[in-house]
């Protein structure tokens, strides 16, 4: 059958072995330490987590990433990544790290003022949170080279200021958990990636910021903000 356009290749991010990892779909954890929901004023009490999605074109492996358009208040969200290697559906907390490929340090990158608008309206947040080059992510560790990533430093900072810092410790639902729960809702796949939530301290971007993840293990993600996408 012959093809209207050819579709876009897909996203390859690249692992610390050098190899490609095709990405499929990416899910985000909200709220997920109990600091950042404060901030955000809500109650961090450990209520079932919740997700949205992004699409995998979001997805970018650092660099420089557009200011993107309509928004005053851009923010970071620095985040533990976790690359799905084998895909199931209802997947017991035990059985969870068999299914992760890898970890990497990433950016939730949020039109907050959006998403204000939306919450107080009781829309959906997808005007915010799924936004081009919204989701830049670093190398991919394979689990097997990577530390115990159930604890380790998380930080961000901003033109060398540290703005985020916390641990990995201090989730509400741990990486087994989430991976659990999402397989609930939908049958996970190889190339998901899963952004597990940040910690508190978020805050807004201007052109011209340099923005450095740093999670104990993985390499440090580092984002330039560029000017406005046209």
């Amino acid at each position: 059958m012959k093809r209207v356009f050819e579709p876009q290749a897909p996203v390859v991010a690249v692992t610390s072995r050098g190899e490609g990892f095709p990405v499929r779909r990416v899910f985000c954890i909200g709220r997920n330490y109990a600091a950042h929901a404060r901030e955000m004023g809500h109650d961090p009490d450990r209520e079932p987590p919740f997700f949205f999605t992004k699409w995998g074109e979001t997805v970018v492996q650092g660099g420089e990433i557009a200011m993107p358009p309509e928004t005053a208040d851009y923010q970071f969200e620095a985040e533990l990544v976790v690359a799905i290697g084998k895909g199931g559906r209802n997947i017991d907390p035990a059985d969870a790290e068999t299914h992760i490929y890898g970890y990497a340090c990433g950016l939730d990158m949020t039109r907050r003022d959006l998403q204000a608008e939306a919450k107080k309206k009781g829309r959906p947040w997808d005007i915010a949170k799924n936004v081009e080059q919204s989701a830049p992510i670093g190398l991919i560790h394979p689990a097997a080279d990577a530390p115990d990533m159930t604890l380790g430093g998380i930080t961000l900072t901003q033109n060398g200021m540290l703005k985020q810092s916390g641990d990995l410790w201090d989730m509400i639902w741990p990486v087994v958990d989430v991976i659990a729960y999402i397989s609930r809702f939908y049958a996970l796949e190889a190339g998901d990636l899963i952004f597990t939530g940040t910690p508190e301290g978020v805050g807004p971007v201007q052109p011209g910021d340099a923005l450095s993840v740093m999670i104990a293990g993985l390499s440090d993600l580092d984002v330039v903000i560029g000017k406005p996408a046209q």
